[in-house]
């Protein structure tokens, strides 16, 4: 027992001797350590900014690999106008030249040409702003129509019965391709 006091006791004074030694030297070490702190924060700055220009040459080459898009589309949902309404308009304007395709339809006196008017208007707009074609190569590609939604409403009839009545909506797609 009187051996585990005797180291006990001379622990601390190597603590407190090595104390005193290194406080002279951390008032030095605080300069070179930030010095080295400053260094070491520079090259991950330099290391980073070379990754970054890395990335953006690899982004660029990407870029450049991707084939031109020549087609540009507009899906329009549930048009209150049942399907066979529809496919009257569109069989008059499927292949012409977009322009032509809307004067057809500024002439036609059918309730559907307005919203078939107004999705090629917003499939030629797509393949300008998105796609970056020119406006007088567009055509219309592809026009279809598929039924929507169906409304279902009942109808009171004679002897205390009912008819059903359907209310079907359709969903227009159109795609404006470039010549």
């Amino acid at each position: 027992m009187a051996e585990e006091k005797k180291t006990v006791k001379k622990a601390p004074a190597k603590k407190e001797t090595a104390k005193k030694e290194a406080a002279p030297k951390k008032a030095a070490a605080p300069k070179k350590a930030a010095a080295k702190k400053a260094e070491v924060k520079a090259e991950e700055k330099a290391a980073k900014a070379e990754v970054k220009a890395e990335k953006k040459a690899a982004k660029a080459e990407v870029v450049e690999a991707k084939p031109a898009v020549t087609e540009a589309q507009c899906f329009v949902r549930d048009i209150r106008i049942t399907p066979r309404k529809v496919r009257l308009v569109i069989d008059l304007v499927r292949g012409k030249s977009v322009s032509e395709a809307l004067g057809i339809l500024a002439r036609t006196n059918r309730v559907a040409a307005q919203p078939v008017a107004k999705a090629i208007k917003s499939a030629a707009a797509n393949a300008v702003n998105n796609f970056h074609m020119e406006a007088n190569g567009l055509y219309v590609a592809e026009i279809q129509v598929s039924d929507g939604l169906r409304i279902k409403r009942f109808i009171p009839r004679a002897r205390g019965s009912a008819s059903p009545i359907i209310k079907r909506n359709a969903n227009l797609r159109v795609v404006v391709k470039a010549r």
